[in-house]
């Protein structure tokens, strides 16, 4: 039956208008099916029911209190609507996972099923882009292990990549899920929900390649066949327009300036190429403008609005590009005549604004759109963490520190640090450490930490205090921006667990690198000087790599830049970027962590063989 006529001569009639969104970007919430599996013969079936069922549930339970997309959205989490047992049941499980818009399943299992023939077909037909798993129960009475096993090669012949839990240890059905099953089920919904939140948004390219930075080089196919996302460019030319004809909220802009206000700032001396006052306005205009041009702005469209504040309204351009993420050219040509990004980097990157406490806008500094992705999609699998870009601007080895400042620090960093400074666009959240703002985040992980903080107002409130109060906004230094602008100065603490990572391309062929370390607090005076010899007005992130050389990370580690999350979130990005099939070329993840397909096993655990078979997601 078909859906009724639409009313076309009223929809001919009718202005068109900005559509409003229960969400900042359109889009489905990402969807989770379960499918419960069973033996369907007489008396089997009904023996193992009750009992998978249960298993069902507690699968259901974990995922849906567990898993939150970056504005807090609970991932939408639907179920079968029967154990699946036979090939009708399979279908029926189909079509409505189909109708629900599911994006990942996971199937389970406590007992023997009948594998390829219970849902070969309809599992592989219209839902090769949905991300599989399947957990058979460990233990003895039924045997969920043989099932896994039957139901996993056969995925594996029609080529369908699909992620094995298996708990090492026999579990028990009285209690909750084995941690080892638990740790794999959420790091496969946590990357199968940010995989899916990709899917059908935009990257926004503000202007084009930077410096000749290889990076800032936004490949249209990469990102479709990568990551399913489209691309929309936008000349800088439109943003210096917007800002001249004052096309933004200009009441918003108060309101940003005066939080602006809030922030200690040092304008540096002699003679400047903006007013004070000036300055804080234009790098607030670009970052309001910029905000409008990733995901629109109703107020924009409205005619009453436009009036009052001196612009004409404009449906189109209040539409924004639907744009998941972002990157802004700057250097050189905007920067030799305007005002730098780092205002605007730094505060939409930020988990809070003029808005209050809010989710972070991902945005690259130089439009490096490879390193912008990376921040993409290690923000959306910690469930919203704040991202720091970065130059991989120095090797400081022990001995070097020494013979600059006297001082040695073979005892703090043996095998050397990074010095992760940049122009001033770092998010400042890194002025704090959030993670011991949570009473034993410590003992939690990343994605569990931020939920905390996200869920409690108190925490949010003391975040923005800390990092307002570590942060200094001051003058660009003119050799490099002729335009001016204003850079966040603060040096993050250390001892914070931090991941870095970064994506290159070699060809046509994408390659991530994923590398876990910590941050370090140098002595006073080392890191004084080390700020004094370089650029004292720039965010400052000393950083040293797990288990090797910092000289050794920076000589394997791709171009200029690379991006930083809170925590240890290697073995998530791993596992995300085998369900985009994208080979990790660098990584110091532990083995026991590493999370692929069983695919990966045929090829001899060869990411770039097995990567290469597959071809991307999305091609």
């Amino acid at each position: 039956m078909s859906a009724a006529r639409p009313d076309f001569e009223a929809l001919a009639a009718g202005r068109r208008t900005h559509i409003a969104s229960d969400r900042r970007l359109v889009g489905p919430v990402p969807t989770i099916a379960l499918c419960p599996v069973a033996d369907g013969r007489a008396g089997a079936y009904e023996t193992n029911a009750e009992k998978t069922w249960r298993m069902t549930a507690k699968v259901y339970d974990l995922i849906a209190d567990s898993v939150k997309l970056a504005d807090g959205t609970p991932v939408r989490v639907v179920v079968a609507p029967e154990i699946v047992y036979g090939p009708r049941s399979g279908a029926v499980a189909q079509k409505h996972f189909a109708e629900q818009g599911v994006s990942a399943c996971i199937f389970l299992s406590r007992s023997w099923a009948y594998s390829d023939e219970l849902m070969g077909a309809c599992q592989g037909i219209g839902s090769s882009e949905w991300q599989l798993c399947a957990y058979g129960l460990n233990q003895t009475d039924r045997p969920g292990a043989v099932w896994l096993k039957a139901f996993t090669a056969a995925m594996d012949e029609k080529g369908r990549p699909i992620f094995c839990v298996y708990s090492p240890d026999l579990e028990s059905e009285d209690g909750p899920l084995a941690p080892f099953v638990a740790e794999r089920l959420l790091r496969f919904a946590r990357c199968a929900a940010a995989v899916a939140e990709m899917r059908g948004k935009n990257y926004l390219s503000i202007g084009s390649v930077s410096m000749g930075i290889i990076g800032s080089d936004v490949r249209r196919n990469t990102m479709l066949q990568y990551f399913g996302m489209g691309t929309v460019s936008y000349d800088m030319v439109g943003l210096q327009g917007r800002m001249a004809r004052g096309f933004y909220d200009h009441e918003e802009l108060a309101r940003a300036v005066k939080f602006m206000k809030r922030f200690q700032k040092d304008f540096g001396k002699g003679r400047r190429p903006w007013k004070r006052t000036e300055l804080v306005e234009k790098c607030l205009q670009m970052a309001l403008i910029t905000r409008d041009l990733m995901v629109g702005n109703p107020r924009l469209a409205d005619a009453a609005i436009g009036k009052a504040q001196g612009f004409k309204a404009d449906v189109e351009y209040a539409q924004g590009a639907n744009a998941i993420a972002a990157g802004t050219q700057g250097q050189r040509q905007w920067t030799d005549l305007y005002p730098n990004f780092d205002v605007t980097e730094s505060l939409l990157n930020s988990s809070f604004g003029w808005e209050g406490f809010r989710a972070p806008y991902i945005v690259a500094t130089e439009n490096d759109a490879k390193n912008g992705m990376g921040m993409l999609v290690a923000h959306l699998v910690t469930g919203g963490v704040p991202q720091l870009f970065a130059d991989i601007r120095t090797n400081w080895t022990p001995a070097s520190i020494k013979t600059a400042t006297g001082t040695d620090v073979s005892a703090l960093c043996p095998r050397g640090i990074i010095d992760k400074r940049n122009s001033g666009a770092g998010a400042l959240d890194y002025a704090l450490d959030i993670i011991r703002l949570v009473p034993a985040g410590d003992r939690l992980s990343i994605a569990e930490v931020w939920n905390e903080i996200r869920g409690n107002t108190g925490l949010q409130e003391e975040l923005m205090r800390r990092a307002i109060e570590a942060t200094t906004y001051m003058r660009a230094a003119l050799e490099y921006f002729p335009g001016d602008g204003l850079s966040s100065h603060y040096r993050t603490p250390g001892g914070i667990p931090m991941t870095a990572y970064r994506y290159n391309m070699v060809g046509e062929k994408l390659t991530c690198s994923v590398v876990e370390g910590e941050t370090v607090e140098l002595p006073r005076n080392v890191a004084d000087h080390i700020s004094q010899v370089t650029d004292k007005t720039w965010p400052e992130t000393y950083w040293a790599p797990r288990d090797m050389t910092s000289f050794g990370y920076m000589g394997r580690i791709g171009p200029n830049h690379d991006a930083n999350s809170f925590g240890l979130i290697g073995a998530d990005l791993v596992t995300l970027n085998a369900m985009l099939r994208i080979p990790v070329d660098f990584h110091n993840v532990p083995r026991e962590k590493v999370f692929r397909p069983k695919l990966w096993d045929a090829f001899g655990c060869d990411d770039f063989r097995a990567c290469a078979a597959l071809g991307p997601l999305y091609r």
